[in-house]
């Protein structure tokens, strides 16, 4: 059964919230909870993260809009080209994970640069969290019956209704909505997302004596890229690249992979490039206040001595 995108509306005030809106707010704030205490348990301050959650988002929504266009666009619909104020229309819908890191990513990146702040520390403590915080807004897709596969006969497939189909599943003869059930693709991302999360974490705090900065954010490139591949499967409303039945998300996704891997040999001197370094030894952490009334302590005692 079809369920009202709308939450609910505020009337005297003529604002409606949707349910897809609660989810992706849910699903950053929870990421930026998660953030937050991996951040702290690396030594460094959780304020960062509140502070720079604002440039991320403005960062992750304008990404997310141009990667979406950029991907329509590469896969042969000239809408965008035609029409280009549609661009700025977020309301149509189009937002892509991948832009919405990058973009989200750069922002933050500027933030830390002007806090003082190790990217590292927070590229590895972050890692995690986008995957599990895209997991906790993946329901929304279902809400608005969207990223669904192609038919199937399994028990765990879900109806879609005719305004909301793809071609061919458009022809209602061939595919009537009482009978004719699909792939929930969106769910099988969210359960990769919430395993390999989980993952993450869990190595960050089992090995974390051992681990060097950047591995977990290599691991999140490997992780994140396979979980896509394997996904793009079931994903046949995604642009291809002309001329194959490859999606351009699959593409990027196993360069990702590829790169996370070569990341991890290389750090680990499993595979040795002349004059390439992928990060420093340990994070840079500055004197907290703590430490500097210690240290202005001891001076005080030497110079009464």
């Amino acid at each position: 059964m079809a369920i009202d995108p709308v939450a609910f509306t505020i009337p005297w005030l003529n604002v409606t919230v949707y349910w897809y809106g609660i989810f992706v707010v849910s699903g950053i704030l929870a990421a930026a909870w998660i953030t937050s205490l991996e951040v702290k348990r690396r030594g460094g301050k959780p304020e960062h993260v509140w502070d720079g959650l604002t440039y991320a988002m403005i960062g992750g929504i304008i990404g997310a809009r141009l990667w979406y266009v950029a991907n329509d666009i590469l896969g042969g619909n000239p809408r965008y080209l035609e029409q280009p104020l549609r661009i700025i229309n977020i309301k149509e819908g189009g937002l892509h994970f991948y832009g919405g890191i990058l973009f989200g990513a750069l922002a933050v990146y500027w933030y830390a640069r002007q806090q003082g702040v190790d990217m590292w520390l927070i590229a590895d403590s972050t890692a995690p969290s986008l995957l599990i915080g895209q997991a906790i807004a993946r329901p929304a897709n279902y809400i608005n019956q969207e990223l669904y596969g192609p038919p199937m006969d399994l028990p765990w497939g879900i109806r879609i209704d005719q305004y909301h189909r793809i071609p061919p599943w458009t022809d209602l003869s061939r595919y009537p909505v009482e009978t004719t059930y699909f792939h929930p693709t969106f769910a099988y991302e969210m359960i990769w997302n919430f395993l390999a999360g989980g993952a993450l974490l869990w190595i960050a705090r089992r090995y974390e004596e051992k681990l060097k900065p950047g591995t977990i954010l290599a691991g999140w490139f490997v992780l994140a890229g396979i979980g896509r591949v394997i996904i793009e499967t079931w994903r046949p409303d995604q642009p291809r690249i002309p001329g194959t039945a490859i999606s351009w998300t699959r593409l990027v996704s196993a360069l990702m992979a590829l790169l996370g891997t070569l990341w991890l040999l290389v750090r680990y001197d499993v595979i040795h490039l002349p004059s390439v370094t992928l990060g420093p030894e340990r994070y840079y952490l500055p004197a907290t206040d703590e430490a500097d009334e210690v240290d202005e302590a001891e001076e005080s005692q030497e110079t009464d001595a």
